[in-house]
């Protein structure tokens, strides 16, 4: 590794959530969301409204390889959340419109909900370390940091994973025996 793949490494290792926190913050915002569609009826919605939950947890997070983009910037600000939101919505209401218009708003509705709680997931699990936010930037500029654990503690990260899974599992439990 060069000198400076190695600061970029322990610059990631110290200021951001890894992937399995960030996996897990996404799952207990999004289960929720998930069990009123299964409350619906719309299994496959809820599995792939999780399926983009997770993989979308970590977009905030590509703000450290644009050059010029500094980390916890913009991508990490409800603006932000509001844009991912408003193209999932977009991308919901595509695959919707074949359906009936009231799917197709349906799917556009959940799309939003999905995108914009995703990236707030994210802001969330990043405002638990020391580092924080600030995600009204730039018209509001209080750094938000709850201070309790560092992004690198292995332990924080998979508690906060195993806790998404179990809230995503109990919300499908509990939707599935109504």
């Amino acid at each position: 590794m060069s000198p400076r793949s190695v600061g970029r490494e322990r610059i990631r290792n110290v200021a951001t959530m890894h992937r399995e926190g960030h996996y897990g913050a996404a799952l207990v915002v999004y289960a929720p969301l998930g069990a009123v569609a299964v409350l619906f009826g719309a299994e496959s919605v809820a599995l792939a409204g999780a399926v983009a939950a997770v993989g979308l947890a970590m977009v905030p997070d590509y703000d450290q390889r644009v050059p010029g983009l500094a980390h916890r910037g913009p991508t990490h600000t409800v603006w932000f959340a509001l844009a991912v939101g408003l193209v999932a919505g977009a991308a919901g209401g595509w695959v919707g419109s074949s359906s009936h218009p009231a799917a197709t708003t349906g799917l556009a509705a959940f799309g939003f909900l999905v995108g914009t709680g995703t990236i707030l997931s994210h802001i969330a699990a990043d405002a638990l370390t020391p580092m924080g936010v600030r995600p009204f930037a730039p018209l509001d500029g209080r750094h938000v940091s709850l201070d309790l654990v560092r992004a690198a503690n292995p332990v924080a990260n998979y508690a906060l994973l195993v806790l998404g899974m179990a809230v995503a599992a109990g919300g499908y439990a509990a939707a599935t025996s109504v």
